[in-house]
């Protein structure tokens, strides 16, 4: 997922009321050492696979990053949102835990679960 992005309309940040077309950045990290996160993509999931238990709790932060174009073309960003994502493996069974921690919560947590569902099931 990290890395991955996509559109959707908000609520314009300088207008009340006024929609806006914005796109939503995906940075995904894990817990490391039980208290500090490090970032995790294509490039670090190697070495993270290998202190995975097959069965258990992982926590990742996600952090969604939004920017929109402005009339001139330029891309703007405005405040994100943060998650923390508890995804708990029992008997093949997955359970998500998602809590917003941080920003204007422009994307509910159901949507995030979704997100994260469909990544899961295309097997990226």
């Amino acid at each position: 997922m990290d890395g991955k992005f996509g559109m959707f309309v908000t609520e314009s940040v300088t207008k009340r009321g006024h929609r806006i077309q914005a796109k939503r950045e995906i940075s995904v990290e894990i817990v490391a050492n039980g208290i500090d996160f490090s970032h995790l993509n294509y490039d670090t999931v190697d070495g993270v696979l290998d202190t995975l238990e097959p069965e258990g709790i992982v926590d990742f932060r996600i952090h969604l990053r939004y920017s929109y174009l402005d009339g001139k073309y330029n891309r703007v960003p405005f405040r994100g949102d943060i998650y923390l994502v508890r995804a708990i493996l029992e008997h093949e069974l997955l359970v998500l835990q998602i809590n917003h921690i941080d920003g204007p919560k422009r994307t509910e947590c159901g949507r995030l679960a979704d997100t994260i569902i469909d990544e899961l099931r295309r097997g990226s």
